[in-house]
């Protein structure tokens, strides 16, 4: 989990301006994280709301503020459509 932060925040970094989603399987569990840039966030990007919808989809929850979150889920199977509703769901928030 923290290694997956840790490549979260390293993404977004390089990316200067965006969002990075990111999701593995830990076990028989599926993590999601989220990191947003500052001014991704001041164009409507919340990463809590992004975790939230990924996790939905794989049997959990979770979520955070807009500038990062993490989630959770059960159903490893789901993790691509996990990550997929996730970044739709940041599609959205930023048009």
């Amino acid at each position: 989990a923290d290694s997956l932060k840790a490549l979260a925040d390293d993404l977004c970094d390089r990316l200067g301006d965006g969002v990075a989603l990111l999701g593995a399987a830990l076990g028989d569990k599926v993590l999601v994280v989220a990191k947003a840039s500052d001014s991704a966030v001041a164009r409507g990007a919340h990463s809590g709301n992004a975790v939230k919808a990924a996790a939905q989809v794989a049997g959990g929850g979770g979520g955070g503020r807009p500038a990062f979150a993490q989630a959770g889920g059960r159903d490893v199977a789901k993790l691509a459509e996990a990550v997929a509703a996730g970044l739709a769901a940041i599609e959205a928030q930023l048009g």
